[in-house]
Formats: C-alpha cells, sequence, structure tokens
C-alpha cells in the first residue's frame, strides 16, 4: 500500500503540468464526439428532433446547428482556455436544452470543475478577520463538481447478477463516495481513473463493431460518458478536493 501511494505522489509531480489539459480533453469528449455527430449525420438528427416535436424543418435545423456550432465552439475554447467561463456556461445551455429533447443530463459535474479551475481564489468573506479556512466560490464548484460526479458515475453502473459487475459496483461507488466527501481524494480518484479506463477500453469498444450496428452507438456513448467521468476525475487530481473536503478539515485538526 505504502509504495502505490508513493507511485502516486511520483506519478503526479511529473504529470501535474500535463494533467489539467488531459482531464479538459476527456471531460468535453461527450461534447466533442456529440458535435461531430451532428455534423455527420446532420439529417438524421434533423428529422429526429422534426418528427419528435412535430417544430417544423426550420425549426429541427436550427436546433441541430446551435448544438453543432455550441459544442464544437465550446470544446475550442476550453482546450485553448479562451473565455472558458463563458464556454462552460454556454455548453450548460446545451446541456439543458438536450435535456428538453433528448431527456439526457450529462456532463454537469465536470463543467462545475471546469468553472472551478478557471477561476480565481475569491477573497476572504471578512477582510481582516481570521478564518478557519477560505469559502470561495471556487471551492464550492469544487464541492458540487465532486457530488456531481458521483450522479454521472451512477448513469455508468450496471446492474445484474454477474460477480463481475457486482465486485464493479462495490469498488466504483465506494471510491466515488470518497471522491464526493473528500477522504484521501486524490489517491482515490486516481485509482477510480484506472479502474475505469480498464473497464471502458475492455466493455466499450466500439470500434470492434460495424457502424451499421446498433450496439455501435451503444458502447460508443457509453464509452464517450465513461471518459467524461475520467476527465472529471481527472481534474479532481489536478486541483485537489478543495477547502470544503474531509481532507482539507484534518489540516485545521
Amino acid at each position: 500500500m505504502f509504495n502505490f501511494i508513493l507511485f502516486v505522489s511520483q506519478f503526479l509531480r511529473v504529470t501535474k503540468q500535463y494533467l489539467p489539459h488531459l482531464a479538459r480533453l476527456c471531460l468535453i469528449s461527450t461534447f466533442l464526439e456529440d458535435g461531430i455527430r451532428m455534423w455527420f449525420q446532420w439529417n438524421e438528427q434533423r428529422d429526429y428532433i422534426e418528427a419528435t416535436w412535430s417544430c417544423g424543418y426550420f425549426l429541427a435545423t436550427c436546433f441541430v446547428l446551435l448544438n453543432l456550432i455550441g459544442q464544437l465552439g465550446g470544446c475550442v475554447l476550453i482546450l485553448s482556455r479562451n473565455f472558458v467561463q463563458y464556454a462552460c456556461f454556454g455548453l450548460f445551455g446545451i446541456i439543458a436544452l438536450q435535456t428538453v429533447a433528448y431527456m439526457s443530463l450529462n456532463a454537469v459535474g465536470g463543467l462545475l470543475l471546469l468553472l472551478a479551475e478557471s477561476r480565481s481564489e475569491g477573497k476572504s468573506m471578512f477582510a481582516g478577520v481570521p478564518s478557519m479556512g477560505e469559502s470561495s466560490p471556487k471551492q464550492y464548484m469544487q464541492l458540487g463538481g465532486r457530488v456531481l460526479l458521483v450522479l454521472m458515475f451512477m448513469t455508468l453502473l450496471h446492474f445484474d447478477s454477474s460477480f463481475f459487475s457486482i465486485l464493479q459496483n462495490m469498488v466504483g461507488t465506494a471510491l466515488i463516495i470518497l471522491v464526493a466527501i473528500g477522504f484521501k481524494t486524490k489517491l482515490a480518484a486516481l485509482t477510480l481513473v484506472v479502474w475505469l479506463l480498464a473497464i471502458n477500453v475492455y466493455f466499450n469498444a466500439f470500434w470492434t463493431i460495424p457502424a451499421y450496428k446498433p450496439m455501435h452507438d451503444f458502447l460508443k456513448y457509453d464509452f464517450f460518458q465513461t471518459t467524461s467521468v475520467i476527465g472529471g476525475l481527472l481534474l479532481v487530481v489536478a486541483l485537489g478536493p478543495g477547502g470544503v473536503s474531509m481532507d482539507e478539515k484534518k489540516k485545521e485538526w
């Protein structure tokens, strides 16, 4: 166990400059993939919206165009580190729009973590008065992001009676709870990253399924949802748990 903790510490020291970039790429991968899919499946997406909502050709086209530009534009801004907060709010709007259209709510926790990363530390609420710890908006965004990562993770659980599925759910749930409450946060998050990465590549290998089969799209969706969760966890590793966490409170004790 000690050797593993030492390895994690060395890994974080070596990768601290590159980890946030990898985390951001993984986190927005679901938006990136969806935006590219809007481009290549333009007609299918437009026809689906037109048929489902009976909104007409023009409004359906506007919906698909807004999703395409909003998602790809937001991803470019986040990856280039330009207007990150505006890009995150734009992607929040896309999530709200897709929740109405597709009944889908994803990546909210990860976007909160991106917002927290982009914000500078807030000032103390009472200038000149000593406090037990800073309570900046950034720290509460980190807390909200960690908690919402639990909801994102819950969508990845598969409930069946197989031994490996039960083991996968138990191990993953235990680790994500540690991340949510901020206890041994970096160690738990990095362990869960390795766990999810192995499961994702093994179980969601959509590239092995012909594109015309429905299972291809199903596995592809699961793959990028899992990748987004991995990105959020990597951002937790890069940022730390923040002030509202058990790890931070232990320093005061």
